[in-house]
């Protein structure tokens, strides 16, 4: 079985030979790449990507180089696409910065077999958000996914602006990565919505999400006001997802 772990970058130079570490350290019994879709930082993260890739993890460390800051959703996108024409069974997207930690890549996959995707969960029984968070950006975050999100789209998912997440290769090709369209953060509530119109079996497991260790958020206030708003966008774009069967092997 073949796990492809996708990474988007911008200036996260200084942590990429960590988490690659870490991520290749990882006891479990899948052939493990990564994936990194860098979208030209100028902090040199594609070429740090490129000299560990070379030196030491050839065929098991890959990245694609895009032009200029093209946001988060694409990159997932342009990312998952890449890790099912390279013949992934399982796919867990994560952060760079060490926010998503490496630890509990082994139960996701320990999970997915009978599931559709597995979310590493802040807001369920169990998970933990890093103490050091203002009570401002915690309220913010606990009102986005438990009041916002599931008022305005009636998701279940507790954590629905969750970004550390694995996924059986079939979810992602029954979601059809052509209509995912958000830019920015909210792609990871229209991945969470879209699952949600199509059945899949979800679990959400228990993290602790850490602050990250070195560099800046993304997260900007903007970024935020962005991402709530859009979600009215998705409820209409997505209104008639249904479930329907993916072909069987017969039919391709």
């Amino acid at each position: 079985m073949t796990t492809i772990i996708v990474i988007p970058t911008y200036n996260e130079a200084e942590n990429l030979p960590a988490i690659t570490a870490e991520l290749f350290t990882l006891d479990i019994e899948e052939d493990l790449q990564i994936l990194i879709v860098d979208d030209n930082s100028p902090d040199g993260t594609g070429q740090v990507v490129e000299d560990l890739a070379r030196d030491c993890y050839p065929g098991r460390l890959h990245i694609i180089h895009r032009e200029g800051k093209q946001g988060l959703g694409t990159a997932y996108v342009t990312g998952f696409k890449w890790a099912l024409e390279h013949g992934a069974d399982y796919v867990i997207q994560m952060d760079a910065d060490f926010s998503h930690s490496p630890s509990y890549i082994p139960q996701m996959l320990e999970k997915i077999a009978n599931y559709d995707v597995v979310v590493g969960s802040r807001y369920i029984s169990g998970g933990e958000l890093d103490e050091r968070w203002s009570w401002w950006r915690w309220l913010l975050s606990w009102w986005a996914n438990s009041v916002w999100t599931r008022g305005i789209l009636g998701v279940c998912t507790k954590d629905a602006t969750a970004g550390f997440k694995c996924w059986q290769r079939s979810a992602l090709q029954q979601i059809g990565l052509d209509r995912i369209t958000s830019n920015g953060y909210v792609f990871q509530i229209e991945m969470a919505f879209i699952s949600e119109k199509l059945n899949f079996h979800i679990l959400e497991i228990p993290i602790y999400f850490e602050d990250r260790r070195i560099g800046q958020s993304k997260m900007t206030v903007p970024v935020k006001i962005e991402a709530a708003l859009r979600v009215f966008e998705i409820r209409w774009r997505h209104r008639n997802v249904k479930s329907v069967p993916l072909p069987t092997s017969a039919e391709i």
